[in-house]
């Protein structure tokens, strides 16, 4: 890594950071609710100034921030308090953070969309030398299910290929105009630091660019990664991936690093991945977390009434000792792969 990709990293961090918070300033603003401070980093303030209400900071470490509101982790009598506003207004204020990433997702996933002259579709236009499906695919196949799954775009092949662990899938394809079923379609696997990859071993036809098929193509990518965040998540749990595969601000800097190298088109993907990231990981249900947080609201929507602020408190704190030691145990991972 060199200097300018290190700077590169911390802006890309500040970037999505600083999207996130704005929503949930943007939408306390909205709401009423009394923001006392809105920083960029933690740690010691390199810069402050207070307009109105609110004191804005940037401080030393630029990695992370925060919207704080008044009442938001104890009792306040005050009307601008967040534990006085409407239930409504919390919830909103709550996942605005997350919404903010996943627009800006969006966003840029829709510039690199318009740049495309064409975009892929679900039909096989052409097989990699040594393919394997071949022996039971064939040239002008349209993909309609795959493991009984229904394929509409070729994100849709790409989340079904990805998400399987044998390389042996039932597939469903129009050929000659007649849907045919191919039970057990093979494909190579490989081995990438001991999780084993389906090779995706075809291309597929494209179709000329339009606005719609822009739009179109936008909304799908961006569903798709969402479903990888998620999928990627659920494989913790499964034992496909272990703690230890998990990359902390370290690793993430050293992929942004190689991305800004390979030029701003991967770099701008690489962007929206995190951040759509960000904003699906937020939305988790674990405390200190928005999501963690959310789970309390919706608690309060079915009580009809809060739940203890002690105990919530209690709960959120013992949740971020928790993600703490997460990230300085990634982190610790990320520095003994570079030695």
């Amino acid at each position: 890594m060199t200097v300018g990709t290190i700077i590169i990293a911390i802006l890309v961090f500040s970037l999505l950071i600083f999207v996130h918070e704005l929503g949930h300033f943007l939408t306390a603003k909205w709401s009423g609710v009394t923001v006392n401070e809105f920083a960029l980093g933690m740690g010691p303030k390199l810069l402050s100034f207070t307009r109105g209400e609110t004191t804005y900071s940037i401080r030393a470490f630029p990695i992370g921030g925060f919207c704080a509101m008044e009442g938001e982790n104890e009792e306040s009598d005050g009307a601008g308090a967040f534990c006085n506003a409407k239930l409504y207004k919390r919830i909103l204020i709550t996942v605005a953070g997350s919404v903010m990433n996943l627009v800006l997702g969006l966003l840029i996933l829709g510039i690199l969309s318009s740049q495309q002259k064409s975009f892929s579709t679900t039909t096989i236009a052409q097989f990699k030398e040594g393919s394997v499906s071949s022996e039971q695919l064939q040239v002008g196949d349209q993909i309609v299910r795959i493991n009984n799954h229904r394929v509409r775009d070729s994100q849709d092949i790409k989340y079904e290929l990805s998400r399987d662990r044998d390389g042996v899938m039932d597939m469903v394809v129009l050929r000659g105009g007649e849907q045919v079923s191919l039970p057990g379609v093979t494909f190579r696997m490989e081995e990438t630091d001991g999780v084993e990859f389906i090779v995706f071993d075809f291309y597929v036809e494209g179709v000329k660019a339009t606005f719609g098929g822009i739009v179109k193509n936008t909304l799908n990518e961006t569903w798709y990664t969402i479903r990888t965040v998620w999928g990627s998540f659920a494989d913790l749990f499964n034992g496909r991936y272990q703690v230890k595969d998990l990359s902390g601000p370290v690793g993430v800097t050293t992929v942004i690093s190689q991305a800004s190298s390979m030029g701003w088109i991967y770099l701008l993907n690489l962007v929206a991945f995190i951040t759509i990231n960000l904003g699906v990981v937020n939305l988790l249900p674990i405390p200190a977390l928005d999501g963690g947080r959310l789970i309390f609201l919706l608690i309060e929507l079915v009580r009809r009434k809060p739940v203890n602020q002690k105990y919530e408190s209690v709960i959120h704190a013992a949740g971020f000792m928790l993600l703490i030691g997460l990230i300085i145990f990634v982190t610790f991972n990320d520095v003994m792969k570079l030695l």
